[in-house]
């Protein structure tokens, strides 16, 4: 799964590496991006990238109200293209999830040790995401859930699922403002490379999501 990730690119970084012309209003660095909070999230209008502000939690237009949200920060790819909170998203609401390293906690003894988890580059990357819109009277939210698949070789000694990651290269094909099969963009997920990844330990300071800071990503011990 992915339950936890971090962002510390400045901004200009952020619009250069993703190619959004405008800027992005009251954004700033985060050590410790928990479920419920908004995150950066960035789709196609037809015509340029937008960036913006997201609920991470999908609540999905249909729902009765927006509580289900807690329960869906992730949507597994292999099944998305047939659930019915997630397909009709397939075909056209994509968005990518913008981050520089995601936390995964890894069973070492009897005790849960987290790691912080990045491209071996260190670069900027997205993970793919799916969002919707949710109104009720005057009260509106728009959310999404990031997706997850099978772990790679890397992850596969820390979890048993992965965030998907898309490939530099990639990231527009999933954002294009066209309608798809569920089942193709699922396909199309699940064909794609992973990039190399590095990890290192992190303090169990990050496990409460209301710890931020640099503390956070600071390494128990040297790389």
């Amino acid at each position: 799964m992915c339950g936890r990730f971090t962002l510390l690119a400045e901004e200009l970084e952020i619009l250069e590496a993703f190619g959004i012309a405008h800027r992005i209003e009251d954004y700033e660095p985060r050590y410790n991006i928990a479920p419920g909070q908004n995150i950066l999230a960035i789709v196609h209008d037809g015509e340029q990238n937008r960036a913006g502000y997201l609920k991470w939690g999908l609540v999905p237009s249909w729902a009765k109200d927006e509580s289900i949200g807690y329960k869906m920060i992730n949507a597994r790819t292999e099944t998305a293209a047939e659930k019915p909170s997630f397909k009709r998203l397939m075909e056209r609401r994509r968005c990518l999830v913008v981050a520089d390293s995601f936390y995964e906690w890894k069973k070492v003894d009897k005790q849960k040790q987290p790691l912080r988890i990045s491209l071996k580059n260190r670069q900027l990357f997205a993970f793919a995401g799916l969002w919707d819109r949710w109104k009720k009277g005057d009260k509106e939210i728009v959310s999404c859930t990031i997706l997850t698949k099978e772990p790679n070789d890397f992850m596969s000694g820390i979890h048993n699922r992965m965030p998907v990651i898309l490939p530099k290269d990639q990231e527009m094909e999933w954002i294009k403002n066209e309608d798809y099969h569920p089942e193709e963009r699922k396909e199309f997920l699940l064909s794609l490379p992973d990039d190399p990844f590095t990890a290192y330990e992190v303090s169990t300071y990050v496990n409460n999501a209301k710890n931020e800071g640099a503390s956070c990503v600071a390494p128990l011990t040297m790389e």
